[in-house]
């Protein structure tokens, strides 16, 4: 499927922070409507989206020194504060006209589906959008790995990574002004690399399986289809 610019299933991995817009925390209504608009223009075209999200917006593991809670509980919260991004991001959605199902690793039956590989498959095949929180319902991994362990799941011809930079730097270049952009790279040089862009585990999970890995910026125009056909301002990750 790499090269070929068609892409029938399609896993793309959110962080919390871009629910955030200009914000410092909590959830921005244009942030949310504008990630809304951009995933409806690739569900019109009848491409097959499950969307993971994380939850820094609401609460990130840096915060747990401050605290001085145990990881375990901390990354519960965080679990939890996926449920919410989910929730908000389904009835962006719907606001825009597209159908979405919320599906959760961490039980919560009375505000989310549990999350169940035959039924994620089944909506995904009637063309429903389907959001995937909770993280792997585990600590100690982040929604990163979840990413990609849904993508293995469900078959994905491509992982897409949006985020708030156009691609894979070898350091911040929000915070760097010479920063290097990659504009692709293999899946042994991103680990070779310790580029942060996202954890080992997901990396060795897509690479294991020959997923490659889009990373772009979300909220440039057209950002999302655009990032379907490889064409966009981007960073590919693919090849040993």
């Amino acid at each position: 499927m790499l090269g070929s610019g068609v892409y029938k299933r399609v896993l793309l991995k959110l962080s919390g922070e871009a629910l955030m817009g200009e914000q410092k925390f909590g959830v921005d209504k244009i942030a949310c409507s504008t990630i809304a608009l951009a995933i409806k223009e690739i569900y019109d075209q009848g491409i097959q989206l499950g969307v993971v999200i994380g939850g820094g917006n609401i609460f990130r593991g840096a915060q747990i020194k401050d605290f001085g809670f145990e990881r375990t509980p901390a990354d519960q919260i965080g679990m939890l504060g996926t449920a919410i991004n989910g929730l908000f991001l389904q009835q962006s959605l719907s606001l825009v006209g597209c159908e979405s199902r919320v599906l959760s690793a961490l039980p919560c039956d009375a505000v989310v589906e549990t999350y169940n590989w035959t039924l994620a498959m089944d909506y995904l095949k009637r063309n429903i959008i389907t959001i995937f929180v909770g993280g792997t319902g585990n600590p100690y991994f982040t929604t990163d790995t979840a990413g990609a362990l849904r993508a293995n799941e469900i078959k994905a011809d491509l992982l897409l990574k949006g985020t708030k930079v156009a691609g894979i730097y070898d350091k911040d270049p929000l915070q760097h002004s010479d920063a290097i952009k990659y504009t692709s790279l293999t899946y042994s040089e991103v680990l070779a690399k310790k580029l942060n862009v996202m954890d080992a585990t997901a990396i060795t999970l897509c690479r294991e399986n020959h997923i490659p890995i889009y990373v772009f910026n979300l909220f440039e125009k057209g950002a999302l289809l655009k990032a379907l056909s490889l064409k966009g301002n981007g960073s590919l990750i693919s090849g040993e």
